[in-house]
């Protein structure tokens, strides 16, 4: 059976990303806007908010399958970046648009302290089969 791996030895690990609320109605998880999510110019990566909303959606899959037998991976993903921001912590928000029995798509939109919208984005997550050992 395929155990998840320990969050420090993940991207979540590397980006600084904590969830602070699960179920498979809503996800809230918090990044911080530092060096290692910065792009060259000192402002948050669009690709670390790609990240963080993904990891958001499929979390909240995961919430919502077979946990035993399923696993939930990102089909798809699109995100407008509405906002710069050099420093503190942004927050994502996800909610499910549709919820199926092969995938769901997401809704998550990441705020700054303030919720002042700094991205928006919809992912599509695929509910698959565990692979084996």
């Amino acid at each position: 059976m395929v155990k998840m791996k320990p969050v420090e030895e993940t991207i979540m690990g590397v980006l600084g990303i904590e969830l602070t609320e699960q179920s498979g109605e809503r996800i809230v998880a918090t990044m911080p806007v530092h060096a290692a999510t910065h792009q060259p110019f000192g402002l948050l990566h669009g690709g670390a908010s790609v990240v963080l909303a993904e990891t958001v959606a499929s979390f909240g899959t995961w919430h919502a399958i077979d946990q035993d037998r399923e696993i939930a991976v990102g089909l798809e993903i699109n995100a407008n970046h509405i906002r710069g921001k050099q420093d503190g912590v942004v927050t994502a928000i996800g909610t499910p648009l549709h919820k199926g029995r092969t995938t769901m798509i997401w809704d998550i939109k990441i705020v700054d302290e303030e919720e002042r919208l700094i991205c928006v984005s919809r992912c599509t997550v695929a509910i698959v089969k565990k692979p084996s050992e």
